[in-house]
């Protein structure tokens, strides 16, 4: 993808996974999205967080410049 700020663009709707999390009780108020945390929102039956939670998990492969 050309686009110089092609995370940006890929994310729709930020904080939507994190707000996800906090209706199923998963995390509260400052805490961050453990591996756990996502393993329980991957098996959600809404395909929309299924997709969030991909995409979450390709990002934080991504390592910032050496």
């Amino acid at each position: 993808m050309s686009h110089k700020n092609f995370i940006k663009a890929a994310i729709k709707k930020p904080g939507a996974l994190r707000a996800t999390a906090k209706r199923e009780g998963l995390v509260k108020g400052d805490q961050k999205l453990s591996k756990a945390d996502l393993n329980k929102l991957e098996k959600s039956k809404s395909p929309k967080t299924r997709k969030r939670v991909q995409l979450a998990e390709t990002l934080g492969k991504i390592r910032k410049g050496k």
